[in-house]
Formats: C-alpha cells, sequence, structure tokens
C-alpha cells in the first residue's frame, strides 16, 4: 500500500476502484489509512466513493456481459442452481445494490446483479448511494477520533 500512499488521492481513487472489482483488496483499510495521511477528509470520500462506484459499475457490466451456457460449461453450475439464484436476484432486484459495499460478498452481488439483468440505471444509482454511504460513515467515524 506505500505506493498508493505515494500516488495520494490517484492512488486512493485506484486503490478503490480495484478494490470494487474482482480483486480482492480492503477498501476500507486503504480508505482509512489515506484520510489518516492525507489529512483531507472530504476530497478521500469524493475520490474512493467514485472510484470504488466506478469498480462496482465495472463489475456490474462484466456480470451482464456473461452468458448462462459458460457457467454451466466452464464452472459446471447446473441451470437448477443458476435459476435458484435468480429467483433470489429477482426477489430484491436492484435494491440489492445498496449493500455492494458490504466486504467479500458484495463483488458478486454486483456480478449477478449484471448477470441476471437488474435494470442498469437503478442499479448504478443505488450502487453510488451504497458506496456514498459507506464512506461517509467511515468519514464520521474518523471525525470522532
Amino acid at each position: 500500500m506505500e505506493w498508493l500512499e505515494q500516488l495520494g488521492l490517484l492512488g486512493l481513487f485506484l486503490g478503490n476502484f480495484l478494490a470494487a472489482t474482482i480483486i480482492p483488496f480492503s477498501s476500507d483499510a486503504l480508505y482509512i489509512a489515506m484520510v489518516a495521511t492525507l489529512k483531507q477528509p472530504l476530497a478521500c470520500f469524493v475520490v474512493a466513493t467514485i472510484g470504488n462506484w466506478l469498480g462496482s459499475v465495472v463489475t456490474y457490466y462484466v456480470g451482464w456481459l456473461g452468458r448462462w451456457e459458460w457457467i454451466e460449461k466452464w464452472f459446471k453450475v447446473k441451470p437448477e442452481t443458476l435459476e435458484k439464484q435468480k429467483a433470489r436476484i429477482d426477489r430484491y432486484g436492484f435494491w440489492l445494490a445498496l449493500i455492494v459495499w458490504v466486504p467479500i460478498i458484495g463483488d458478486v452481488i454486483a456480478l449477478g446483479l449484471g448477470f441476471y439483468r437488474a435494470r442498469p440505471l437503478w442499479t448504478i444509482i443505488l450502487l453510488l448511494i451504497g458506496k456514498a454511504g459507506r464512506f461517509a460513515v467511515w468519514t464520521a467515524a474518523m471525525s470522532l477520533i
């Protein structure tokens, strides 16, 4: 993470973008470290939110490009399993985008929203709201310290 700190806000953007894709990386730890280091909470909030949001949008569209046949063939997932997952996504729809910030499962949810074709505009808007909410909570918590 040292190279990200040297890059400042650009490093924060890149790190948060990558963390919102399928690359396992803690955007929370990076955010906290960068706010503490740079002492620019508003700039960090905006940059981290945009980076993390855009990373989730990319993950959503990667899912959109997926095909059932590929999942069945390459990952040996049965059609019944895909139908069950689709039912779960359909139950909550684009509202699931609000919890894409949750570590570990968030990226999978973003991918699933794309794969099962959740409404793009609302999904993208709610991704932004969820990501902003996450970093707003961290920023507020850090201001109390």
